[in-house]
Order: C-alpha cells, then structure tokens, then sequence
C-alpha cells in the first residue's frame, strides 16, 4: 500500500470512529451541561427591568458556553486530523477548509485554496452541532480526495430566499427554539407559557410572520394590553431571528385606582371561608370537603407576609414552617420563583395565631395538592384558584390587594423602606411606587393622624415636663423663703416649733 493510501485510510478510519461515537451520543446531551453550574444572581426586581436582568445573565451564560464549546470542537477536530475547522462570522457558523479550486477560478497556477463555506448555520449550540457534524463529512471527502463543488459547498442553496412561514408554523417550533438559549426552570416555563397564551389568543396563526403583520396587530391595541404584545412579539422575533426590528411606541398607562383592604376588612375577610363551607352543599368528592380549609391558610398567609400566590405551591418548605427552630415564625420562597430565594418575616405577627396558620390540617392538604404538581401549568391553576375561591366565599377583593395592604401597612408602621421591600421581595423603587399608587385618602388620614397624635402626645408631654419644672422651681423657692425667715426671726420658728 503507497504511503498516500495509507494517509488516506488512517484519515478515514479516524473519520469513521468519530463519527460513529458522534452518530450513537444522545445530540441533547452534548451540551446538556450548559447551565449545571449557573445560578443567575438573586433580584428582588420582580418588575419587566429585573425579569429582563435575569434573562440577560442567562444570555450571557449560554454565550460563554457557547465560545467555549466552539473551541473544544476545534481542539478536537484537530486532534483527530479532521482538516476542516469551524469559525463564526456574524450570526453564522462557517467551515473552513483548504479544498480546490471551485469551477473556472484560477489562482497563480495553484490547484487549491483555503475557503470559508457558509452553509446557512446558525451561531448557535444547535448550529454548532450541525457544524460539527458536516466538518465530519466534509472531511470525510477530503481525506478520500472525492470532494466536489456543488450548490450545498458553493452556497446556491444558502443564498436562495428564505420561505416566509407562518406565525402558527413558527410557534410549533417556539419551545424547541426559545430554550436553545435559556435555562429551562419553573420562573422561566411560566413566562414562556404566557408568551404561548398571547400569542395565540391575539395573533392570527395564519398570517405570515412579516413585520408589518405583527405591527398591525400591535397598534389594534392600546394601554397595557399593547405594551404586552410589544414585549411579547420582540421575543418572538428574536429567537426565530426573523430579520427585523418593530417600529412600535409603548403606550404610558396610569394605573386605575384601588381600594386596598384595611386590616379589620382582611380580619373579617377570613371567616368567609368557614361561612361558606357550612352553608354550601354537601359535595361528592371527599378529597375535596375540606379543601376550604387550605384555600383559607392560603388567604392568611398572603394577608400575614405579603407573598405572589406562588411562592405557597413552589415546592413549599412545609417543614421548616412547622419547625420548632423557626422561633421567628419566617416562611422560606423556594429559589425557582420570580425573584428567587428568600426567607420572610410576618408584617403582622399576631395574624399567625389568630389565623391559625401553623393548623397542620391545611398543611396536609397543602402537601397532597403541590405532590399532584407536574408542570408549571399546574402552578397556573392553583394561582388561578385562588382568585376564584375569593368570589366563591365573597370577598370584595384580590388575592394580590393582600400584598399591597402589606406594603402600605409597612409605611404607616415606619419599618425602613429597604427592609419591607426585600420582605416583599421586590426593589425599593417597586416598593414606593406600589405604596404610592394605592396609598388613598383612608390611609392618608390615618398617617396623617398618627403623625398628629404622635406630635401632640409628644407636646402633652413636653408641656408636663415643663409643668414639672416648673412645679419643682416653686418648690425650691419656698424652701429658700423659709430657710431665710428661719435665719432672720428664728423667735418665730421656736414660737411656732412650742405652739404646735
């Protein structure tokens, strides 16, 4: 055999032990270590800003991983003498390999030349297991000298027009998509799930996913319902790198006012439950006759510390609850929630009791509802139960007016802004904007009468000590009158000392 086949055969069999080991990996464990190791960092910004902040870490990691895995493919190939090589341009993967000269080109006599060859791959990790896998076959043909110049190497294919799909085409592939590039958690399969919902309840499916399609559809829209689709569409548009930008203005919404709870409403409030549950029919499902009882834990809970309905059902710390440690009666969030872990002091210590919020009855219910969890859509429903509990039993109000009572409740109690804002789980400027955006005028009569009253409990006793000093002046006084008529006339004093 010539040393040339030789070559040739050792080149082949490295191709074919590669690819092989390629072909029988799983492809979604080759880079299912993406995220192992990353924990974006804890924010207490549940708003749009700090959503964003958290995906924009997660972005930032994916395109570490992303240059690092690029690196190790090329490290590889070029240890297992695959002469081709992979480089990013853009948004795009290239190969690059030295290969001949295409078709009626001429070089200086030279019968090759080193080439870039975009095949239309994405910048990517799907991409790059795409690239990987062609620089394999491409240097498969190499290293048997049959490569040939077709439109796939020349770039025929690649350059032609994109087919324009559908907006319902594209989001039968938004979930594969959106989490090429996310880290896929509870926090972020409820956002994607609300991404879906709006989607299909305001896009028409059928329309083609153009530019001026989704801007007509935003601009039907005003207020906060077309800010949603703003934010939502953008995402759409991102992850399926459609091409464009869109040319939309967010609308500037105040928001509409609301009375929130006063504590002896909330107080009230919670016996509704109990009303209810003797009054209504008997229902047929025994697993469901005291469920009553967990809804109403729930209801005291959001009124004791202010929590997302959510942070109850995402994976509870029921133990710790129930802990004789817990001497500060603290409840723990799970860490897959908005803004991540956090442990949380009651706004109203009292409540705990008088709710009977450490019953372990509900708690029992509790635990067998969150062990049916299965997916975030679940989280969804029990979100949604509650609300619905609220009008079942007759509360005037919302499950989430509980949190902004707790808010507010916070100020008037002068706990420092700070503190009651990472109780809540939120920053400082969400906490003075929820204070002040349903602070109404109840609460502002009632802060302004304790600021009086504290005011004017402090000038009653600023008088008294100045009636006392005054007192005790006039005392000294009369002593020293009565020491000096003592030191003039003492005749005086032993007359009065033998009359008495």
């Amino acid at each position: 055999m010539s040393g040339q086949n030789q070559n040739q055969d050792d080149c082949e069999g490295t191709y074919s032990t590669s690819t092989d080991e390629y072909a029988n990996a799983d492809s979604t464990d080759l880079f299912a270590d993406i995220f192992a190791d990353f924990e974006p960092q804890n924010t207490t910004d549940g708003s749009y800003r700090g959503t964003m902040a958290k995906i924009k870490a997660t972005e930032l990691q994916y395109q570490a991983v992303f240059e690092q895995k690029l690196v190790e493919a090329n490290t590889n190939l070029k240890r297992e003498r695959i002469r081709v090589s992979i480089k990013q341009t853009g948004n795009s993967l290239q190969l690059r390999a030295t290969l001949p000269l295409k078709p009626g080109e001429r070089s200086s006599g030279k019968e090759k030349k080193q080439y870039d060859l975009s095949l239309g791959i994405p910048a990517n990790l799907e991409g790059l297991k795409t690239a990987i896998e062609e620089s394999y076959e491409l240097g498969k043909l190499i290293a048997r000298h049959t490569f040939q110049w077709n439109e796939k190497y020349l770039g025929i294919k690649s350059r032609e027009k994109q087919e324009i799909k559908t907006i319902g085409e594209l989001l039968y592939t938004f979930d594969e998509k959106y989490y090429q590039t996310r880290q896929r958690t509870i926090t972020s399969q409820n956002t994607f799930a609300n991404y879906i919902s709006v989607i299909k309840r305001n896009f028409p499916l059928t329309h083609l996913a153009t530019k001026d399609n989704f801007e007509e559809i935003i601009n039907s829209f005003q207020g906060n319902k077309k800010n949603e689709l703003i934010a939502v569409s953008s995402v759409f548009i991102k992850t399926f790198n459609l091409g464009f930008k869109l040319d939309v203005t967010r609308d500037n919404v105040t928001p509409a006012h609301r009375e929130i709870p006063e504590d002896n409403q909330i107080i009230s409030s919670f016996d509704l439950f109990e009303k209810f549950a003797i009054n209504r029919k008997n229902t047929n499902t025994s697993d469901e006759i005291d469920t009553w009882e967990m809804w109403r834990w729930v209801y005291g809970m959001l009124a004791t510390f202010g929590l997302r309905p959510r942070e109850l059902f995402v994976q509870p710390d029921i133990n710790w609850w129930m802990s004789p440690q817990n001497i500060d009666h603290t409840w723990k969030v799970n860490k897959n929630t908005k803004t991540g872990y956090r442990e949380v002091i009651p706004f109203v210590p009292e409540w705990i009791e008088l709710f009977d919020l450490q019953n372990p009855k509900p708690l029992k219910i509790l635990e067998k509802k969150v062990a049916k969890i299965a997916s975030v859509q679940n989280i969804n429903w029990m979100r949604r139960d509650i609300s619905r509990w609220f009008r079942k039993v007759g509360i005037e109000f919302q499950p989430y007016d509980l949190r902004h009572a707790c808010a507010i409740r916070a100020h008037l109690q002068g706990i420092p802004i700070k503190a009651a804002a990472d109780n809540l789980g939120h920053t400082v400027d969400e906490h003075t904007k929820t204070y002040q955006r349903w602070f109404g005028i109840e609460n502002r009569k009632k802060a302004f009468g304790e600021v009086i009253s504290q005011k004017s409990l402090i000038e009653l006793q600023k008088n008294e000590i100045l009636a006392l000093r005054m007192e005790n002046e006039r005392l000294k006084l009369e002593v020293e009158k009565l020491k000096f008529s003592a030191t003039k006339h003492p005749e005086d004093c032993e007359q009065l000392y033998h009359h008495g």
